[in-house]
């Protein structure tokens, strides 16, 4: 099937999946960053705060705060021709 030169490719994602830098750049802290990993048989768990020995996935990330160029190149490489991803409201309006 030919979708034309116009059509778009690309994908999307979410600032709690890509982003990293969770308390970098003025960032506020956001739900996300208190929700720790979980797996079959345990459950993620939604902290009050960040609690020692515990891992929050949406503080690394895929590192795009610090890796956005080189990311970008490989979505390119890939045959992107789009990209949607968001930005952390907590990272706009750090103070709620």
């Amino acid at each position: 099937m030919d979708f034309g030169k116009k059509f778009l490719w690309g994908g999307s994602i979410a600032a709690h999946q890509c982003e990293g830098a969770w308390n970098q750049g003025g960032k506020g802290p956001g739900i996300m960053d208190l929700v720790t990993a979980g797996a079959c048989g345990r459950p993620r768990e939604i902290c009050k705060g960040i609690v020692e020995g515990k891992h929050y996935p949406s503080h690394e990330g895929i590192d795009f705060y610090h890796r956005y160029r080189e990311d970008i190149k490989l979505f390119a490489e890939m045959g992107f021709t789009a990209l949607r991803f968001s930005v952390d409201w907590s990272r706009i309006y750090p103070n709620g």
